[in-house]
């Protein structure tokens, strides 16, 4: 890129081979880019939107409903497109469940301030307006919300449910949403008076076969490993378990060793010398009680053998995180020394049983007393419902938990959008300057949520705003569009809830996106040479700066 000085020379600032786009024209890239993602996830939104099939150049194949999947797998090289899906990621972190919602919302944001861009308001201007609208919208969406007791578990199957919708479960939405209660529920933990609940200790584990029914919580853990040894006991009741996080090996010396043996007794001798660090290991293992053990390291051929003839059922190679939720479903203390373990530092469950799952071995850890971690064993016919449903289950489990750490909900079916978008109107009024326009531009874009519900579901979406306004005006704040036979109805009647958060969150990252983008005026890139300009490039022994 060259400029001209003052007495007109030329200056190069930036090497040959860069892109630039200055003001407007940023602007309007950038807006566009942003705008297609959102495009492309707006048909998934709700119960009737549609799946993505995305085939990667590996040729592997996801098919998913789900927005911030559909934008991982996208590969996607856009900076401002990548901006958007930063969105729909932070979504996925914060709730589990909202990611299409954020993005469409990003997208839709974006389109309105390109109108007012048009009539020459500054992108400041409407930076300010988004945010006094977003801070106006949390404050109305927090008085409409609704405060829960987390001993309701109807309505907390009433949010799973809700968050599962349109995601390929629908015929055992019912029973998974039983199964993802529980399992928050059996995680929850008070601290200074608080709900507190980390979904990591749900661990969810998949297996093809069966059907959907046929996916099950276990009150303790699945480990997709086997015995290693056939020997063992397949099933063990009353088990006390020992976590081990060292090998059940002879240690390797730490540095290059050579050790000379010069007669047969000696070589005889040193053999001895194993075996009966092995055995002593394996006793000191069975002296403590333990009928069960979990290796994170290897276990030494030798080593299994004592422990089958101890009747005691050993699993190597287990992975950290796996023995971090083994401790907190059977109590157990994760030991690094065999010297140290204590009768004190073992795990109980009631059963630890090997069983076959669609012809695979895995470990069962089941009856434990209170598991602060359980296991949802996800069962489907394919590989792909099985994945897909593994998708709706950590949505359901993401809403689940924030709705018990916030204790507040607030109807779908679009009825907070249309409500916040009404109530925005009005502040609109009270702002003075320019703002005013972002802040109505704000409430407009809102309507994107119940807009597309209404498309998405074959319904005409005039119309369902229409009829949805109406109802608001005449106060009826959690009036939605029920997508089924498109007729505006009392969505917390109909147990169409979601959590508070879900809609703050969306709304937070989706203006702060739109913000974001809106402030580029110069977008400088490197341009990509084609495989003809590079190879030109190497015969005349030249690159271009990147």
């Amino acid at each position: 890129m060259a400029m001209l000085a003052g007495d007109g020379r030329q200056v190069l600032i930036l090497p040959e081979g860069y892109q630039r786009f200055v003001g407007r024209d940023a602007q309007r890239m950038n807006i566009m880019a942003a705008r297609v993602v959102a495009e492309t996830v707006r048909t998934t939104l709700g119960p009737m939107g549609m799946d993505k099939m995305l085939v990667d150049e590996m040729g592997d194949v996801v098919v998913t409903n789900d927005g911030v999947t559909i934008l991982e797998e996208m590969d996607i090289e856009h900076p401002a497109a990548k901006m958007v899906v930063e969105v729909a990621k932070t979504q996925e972190d914060e709730v589990g469940d909202g990611t299409t919602t954020a993005v469409v919302l990003a997208g839709e944001l974006l389109h309105k301030a390109e109108d007012l861009l048009q009539q020459d308001i500054h992108p400041t201007v409407i930076a300010r307006g988004f945010r006094m609208a977003v801070e106006k919208a949390e404050e109305i969406l927090d008085e409409i919300a609704e405060e829960i007791d987390p001993d309701d578990e109807e309505m907390l199957k009433k949010i799973a449910k809700t968050a599962m919708t349109g995601k390929g479960v629908e015929k055992a939405r019912d029973h998974l949403a039983e199964l993802v209660v529980k399992a928050v529920k059996q995680v929850a933990e008070e601290e200074d008076g608080k709900i507190v609940i980390d979904t990591d200790h749900i661990k969810l584990e998949k297996k093809e076969g069966g059907g959907l029914e046929d996916t099950e919580l276990v009150h303790g853990m699945v480990i997709d490993k086997e015995r290693v040894h056939p020997g063992m006991p397949r099933r063990v009741e009353n088990a006390k378990i020992a976590l081990l996080n060292c090998p059940i090996e002879v240690k390797e010396t730490e540095t290059d060793a050579e050790i000379r043996i010069t007669d047969p007794e000696q070589l005889q001798a040193f053999v001895e010398e194993e075996e009966r660090m092995l055995k002593e290991m394996v006793d000191k293992i069975a002296e403590t009680g333990a009928n069960v053990v979990f290796c994170q390291k290897g276990i030494d051929d030798l080593a299994q053998h004592y422990l089958a003839k101890k009747g005691i059922l050993a699993v190597r190679r287990v992975k950290k995180s796996d023995m971090q939720k083994l401790a907190r479903a059977t109590g157990g203390r994760i030991v690094t020394n065999i010297d140290d373990l204590s009768e004190e530092d073992l795990g109980e469950a009631e059963v630890v049983e090997e069983r076959k799952v669609a012809g695979d071995k895995m470990i069962f850890v089941e009856g434990c007393k209170d598991p602060k971690a359980v296991t949802i064993l996800i069962r489907g016919g394919t590989e792909h419902v099985v994945d897909e449903a593994e998708r709706a289950i950590e949505d359901a489990i993401g809403v689940v938990a924030a709705a018990l750490e916030d204790g507040k909900v607030v109807a779908g079916g679009g009825a907070p959008e249309i409500e916040v978008a009404r109530q925005l109107r009005d502040y609109a009024d009270k702002v003075e300057g320019r703002e005013q326009l972002a802040v109505e531009a704000f409430a407009d874009a809102l309507e994107i949520i119940p807009r597309t519900l209404a498309e998405n579901s074959g319904l005409d979406p005039i119309d369902v705003l229409v009829q949805l306004r109406a109802k608001h005006e005449e106060g009826e704040v959690t009036a939605g569009v029920d997508v089924y036979d498109g007729e505006i109805k009392d969505m917390m009647k109909e147990g169409v809830v979601e959590p508070l958060r879900v809609k703050t969150q969306a709304l937070a990252s989706a203006t702060e996106a739109a913000e974001m983008i809106l402030r580029i005026d110069d977008v400088i890139a490197a341009r990509e040479l084609s495989k003809e300009e590079e190879e030109e490039e190497e015969e005349s022994g030249s690159s271009t700066e990147f």
